[in-house]
């Protein structure tokens, strides 16, 4: 086996979708992709165009987003290192629906989608490893729309700062690794209210703000503003 390959499989080993398949499976896999690389601000697809595969991020970091028709940008989501870009639109054979850029150098595999539809069909172990991914991603939408649509902006950014520390198994500090800008689109508000919020927050003793390092001091008062308690803010 060649050091290249030997390199591959291993990556694809620690990807979480993939971990459970067996060598035989991620063999085939390997068959398949291809590595590809953006440079930072490089657009990976636009939003309608053609769903021709799919990217597994192997390093780096990709902003999933909408504009408006006055060119506003709404942040939808944020892909890190191994996760899916653009999975369900290749499955679908539906066009992408919204645009992708690499918010940093970033590395990703891509797999064709007619290949892969034809692997799946020799080891379908590989699309069951899949659904439950989609599945947690499809529950992260689902908030992230309620949170936008129902939510004022101190329940959106206290619901994003608990699934945050979820997600990456925070104890208290986390670290928000992007830009106030990026995080007030993704929340649906504009910097200026995110950093009033945020002081209000520390003032109340909520949380504390150190740069990007968010301590949270108070995790049941998070929850009560999720929930729809004023508290003030």
């Amino acid at each position: 086996m060649s050091e290249k390959r030997a390199d591959r499989l291993s990556q694809l080993r620690n990807i979480p979708v993939f971990m459970k398949l067996p060598d035989s499976a991620l063999g085939m896999l390997h068959g398949i992709l291809a590595a590809r690389s953006f440079h930072k601000g490089e657009n990976i697809f636009t939003e309608g165009s053609e769903s021709t595969g799919f990217y597994i991020v192997t390093k780096g970091r990709v902003k999933v987003f909408k504009l408006s028709a006055e060119g506003k940008e709404q942040i939808l989501h944020i892909v890190g290192a191994k996760e899916l870009l653009g999975a369900v639109s290749a499955f679908a054979g539906a066009p992408y629906p919204a645009h992708a850029d690499a918010m940093e150098k970033t590395t990703a595999f891509f797999l064709p989608r007619k290949d892969f539809l034809a692997l799946i069909q020799k080891e379908p172990s590989v699309v069951m490893n899949m659904m439950a991914n989609l599945a947690m991603r499809l529950q992260h939408f689902t908030r992230l729309i309620e949170d936008l649509s129902l939510k004022e902006v101190p329940g959106r950014l206290a619901a994003y700062l608990l699934y945050l520390c979820e997600r990456t198994g925070c104890s208290d500090v986390l670290e928000i690794d992007i830009s106030k800008g990026q995080l007030a689109s993704l929340l649906g508000t504009i910097p200026e209210t995110l950093s009033r919020i945020l002081r209000k927050m520390s003032d109340k003793g909520i949380l504390e703000v150190r740069g990007r390092r968010v301590r949270l001091l108070n995790r049941k008062a998070l929850h009560d503003i999720v929930n729809g308690e004023k508290m003030g803010l």
